[in-house]
């Protein structure tokens, strides 16, 4: 008996790739949301002594995770979605837009370099390459983007940089970067599995 042309012969709705996109790709993507989402909400805290307004999550090292094993896409859609939680928090806007770049410009440097060189070489540049681009974000955007949303004068945040935002996000780029690289090799065997 013949098949109806319009018939799927060997793949199922929920398992067929989609632009890459498999029904597994974007479960696991679902889950490094999540996590990220519960390190943005529930795991903060200052990391320089005296500067409590500043706060550490570690919401980049999913991301960072994400990006390595599924390519920057995917890096991409978990630096954003979890950390627009910030809107409905005391940070807002600015502390959306912040935590957006501070993450994008992190995880997609790092996982573009790691996806042309899939080595532990091309990870430790990835990761080197990321942490130059968004430290260099992270003080452009303080420069811009702070003075407009706490209407601080931009004098004032350009004094903060070298005791403060420097500091600060010297030791977040460091943390996430260190700890993403120790994890990922064990969390990229148990995505395997």
């Amino acid at each position: 008996m013949a098949a109806h042309p319009d018939a799927r012969h060997d793949t199922h709705s929920t398992t067929a790739a989609v632009g890459g996109w498999s029904t597994k790709r974007i479960a696991i993507t679902a889950l490094f949301c999540a996590v990220a989402t519960i390190c943005t909400l529930f795991i903060e805290f200052p990391i320089l002594p005296g500067v409590t307004f500043l706060k550490y999550d570690p919401s980049a090292i999913p991301a960072l995770i994400a990006g390595f094993a599924f390519g920057p896409a995917t890096g991409a859609v978990v630096s954003i979605l979890p950390n627009l939680v910030h809107i409905a928090t005391q940070s807002g806007i600015y502390g959306t837009v912040m935590a957006i770049i501070a993450t994008l410009s992190l995880v997609l440097p790092a996982s573009i370099v790691h996806r042309r060189d899939a080595t532990i070489r091309g990870a430790v540049m990835g990761l080197a390459v990321g942490a130059v681009v968004c430290l260099a974000c992270c003080i452009l955007a303080n420069i811009v983007v702070t003075p407009i949303y706490m209407g601080a004068p931009r004098e004032a945040v350009i004094e903060m940089i070298v005791p403060i935002l420097l500091p600060f996000n010297l030791f977040k780029i460091i943390i996430n970067c260190v700890v993403a690289a120790l994890v990922y090799k064990p969390v990229s065997k148990a995505l395997e599995n």
